[in-house]
Formats: structure tokens, sequence, C-alpha cells
């Protein structure tokens, strides 16, 4: 892993994508974390009904969001990459209505609620600012839920593939020929609500059609543009253009 302070460039890069942030904005940021802490992977990092008094920022790894079903099987709501506060509407929230976990290897560092709130009074545009990543949260939410319920088997692992490649390539650690992504098949079939069996098969269809392969954690792009095409993926849900705040 990159040095602690290369790690939080990430979160503050992520930021930059979409608005400014000054010295004074910055120096703010890096006083809201505590020390980080390394998670293996597996790891239940907050589970669903328990107070928090801290939001959760990843510095590296992935983490997923996540509700399981008495029968065992589990739906991941969103991927949490380096740079994402995998919890920040538990600020408001207190107790979340679902499980976050590491789906890798994670280093993560906490922000303390009393330090967010403090940051509402002195630092009022931080405040739109990660105000609007809860938003964009839930963009991402209504796009997989489109995905679940309108997009085929292919169409739901080519649009995931093409988000993470957008939102890794924010930070640096994805390009148009692909990215490193740590994750087992049983991850990917949480991810678009198939099983490991199906994603399998899928993984070999887009394979095969010469647009993406999967093998040794590495996503291989052969054809963004194509792959783009099948997902009837736009990245518009994710704002990399927003009104400056």
């Amino acid at each position: 892993m990159a040095d602690v302070d290369g790690l939080i460039e990430r979160h503050l890069n992520r930021l930059r994508a979409r608005h400014s942030i000054s010295a004074e904005e910055e120096g703010a940021i890096r006083g809201l974390l505590d020390a980080p802490t390394r998670v293996p992977a597996g790891t239940l990092l907050i589970r669903a009904g328990k107070r928090l008094e801290n939001s959760t920022l990843l510095l590296d790894g992935f983490l997923s969001r996540y509700k399981d079903m008495a029968n065992g099987r589990r739906q991941v709501t969103e991927v949490a990459v380096p740079g994402d506060f995998a919890d920040l509407h538990s600020f408001a929230l207190k107790r979340l209505d679902h499980d976050i976990a590491a789906m890798s290897d994670c280093l993560v560092a906490t922000a303390p609620h009393e330090k967010l709130e403090e940051l509402t009074r002195t630092h009022p545009r931080l405040t739109r600012i990660y105000w609007f990543t809860t938003n964009l949260d839930a963009a991402i939410h209504r796009e997989w839920e489109l995905s679940l319920g309108q997009r085929s088997a292919e169409q739901r692992l080519a649009a995931l593939i093409c988000e993470l490649q957008v939102r890794l390539g924010l930070i640096g650690m994805a390009d148009e020929s692909g990215y490193d992504l740590p994750l087992k098949q049983v991850h990917l079939s949480e991810c678009v609500g198939l099983t490991p069996v199906h994603v399998n098969r899928m993984l070999r269809v887009l394979r095969e059609r010469g647009l993406m392969s999967f093998s040794g954690a590495r996503v291989t792009i052969h054809d963004l543009a194509g792959l783009r095409r099948l997902a009837e993926f736009d990245d518009g849900y994710l704002y990399l253009h927003p009104d400056p705040l």
C-alpha cells in the first residue's frame, strides 16, 4: 500500500474531480480523520441498527453496502472504492439499515461525527460538497436499481464494469485498458443479482465478444466503447461536471 498521506490524497482527488478544494479546506478534511486501520477481507465493519458515532473513509481496497435475506442470499447495493466515505449518511441517520463489509483487504480511517458537526459550522461549503457526495450515492443506487430491474444479465455486468472504470479513473486507478479488481466472482454476483455460475457464463460471453476479460484480479477492457454500448451506459448519473459550489 502507498503511504497514508498519499491514500488520503485519493479522497481529495475524488472531491477535486468535481469541485475546487482550497488549501484551508484540505487542512480541515485531513483534520477530520483518526489514525487509519487495516481491515482484512470479509470483515464486517458496520452492522445494521448499531448506533454510529463515526463515518468511515475508505483509503484502500473495496467495501460493500449490502442486505441479506433469511435464506442467506445477499444483495450488494453499492461498492465503495478508494477515496469514498462508506457511510457518510450515518452522520445524519446514526443507524444504518444495511451492513458494510470489506470485500478485499482494506485500509480505513474514521471521522468522528462531532468533528463533522464542527465542520458544518466552520466550513459550510465543504458541508455542501459532502452533501453532494451523499446525493451521488443515491444516484448510483438508482442506476443499480435500473440494472437489476431492466438490464439483461450481460448488460448488468457490463454496466458495473463501466461504472467502476469511471470511478476508479477519477483517482488514477483505471484507464481505458482496465483496472485491478481484487474481488471474487461471488462478489460480482452479489452486485448484479445473479448466481456465481451465471456471472461466470456472462464473463465468458463478454470475453468472446471481445469486450472485456476478468482474470487474476484484473479487469482488461478490450473495447470500452462497445462495452458501454452493450450496457447502454451513460455516465451522467455520476455527475462528473456538476455546477460549481
